[in-house]
């Protein structure tokens, strides 16, 4: 059995495989892998539940909705971590989870191109419109993960590894992220 005692962050461009990489990295693990609609689906079953996030009511609810959404999704994210290993794509997680020293953060990308080609062949879209919707969606996660954390999207200095599936293919880049994630455990024993 393939075990890690890490929390493993994934932040992704559009179209790098990011997604389908966090999910082959925990099932080689057996631990949970948390994307967004796994996440909203906690955060909603919280939401419903009067979840106050542990804000005085009165600044809670003069509070701007985004701002709320965010702090359930931070402190959803802090909750789920503490329930043991797994693998948190995207939601800024890295930056939730950024003082937990067995959170090990990486950033997947890949050249342009070969984004467009994945997207155009995966979901059959015209190069163009794939185009946009790489544009479109990276545009969304870098002004969000920008605006809530105070770090720039993409920059290497942001995460512990950063890794190129187009350089290397979506089987062989999950295998080195594996493959580090299993240094990264050995040297939280050895210290």
């Amino acid at each position: 059995m393939n075990s890690t005692s890490s929390i493993i962050t994934i932040g992704r461009e559009y179209g790098s495989g990011g997604r389908q990489i966090g999910q082959e990295v925990a099932k080689y693990f057996g631990i949970k892998c948390y994307d967004k609609e796994l996440l909203d689906s906690f955060l909603y079953s919280l939401v419903m539940d009067t979840y106050s996030f542990g804000y005085s009511s009165s600044g809670f609810s003069d509070m701007p909705m985004n701002h709320k959404i965010f702090l359930a999704q931070f402190d959803a994210i802090k909750k789920l971590a503490g329930e043991g290993p797994c693998v948190m794509v995207g939601r800024c997680a890295d930056y939730a989870l950024a003082d937990w020293n067995d959170c090990f953060s990486i950033f997947v990308h890949a050249d342009l191109d070969w984004r467009i080609n994945r997207i155009a062949s995966k979901h059959g879209k015209t190069p163009k419109e794939a185009k946009d919707m790489i544009t479109k969606t990276d545009k969304s996660r870098a002004s969000y993960y920008n605006y809530y954390t105070n770090k720039k999207w993409g920059a290497a200095r942001s995460y512990n590894l950063c890794i190129d599936s187009g350089k290397l293919g979506i089987d062989y880049a999950t295998e080195a992220i594996i493959e580090s994630i299993k240094i990264f455990d050995r040297t939280k024993i050895s210290k």
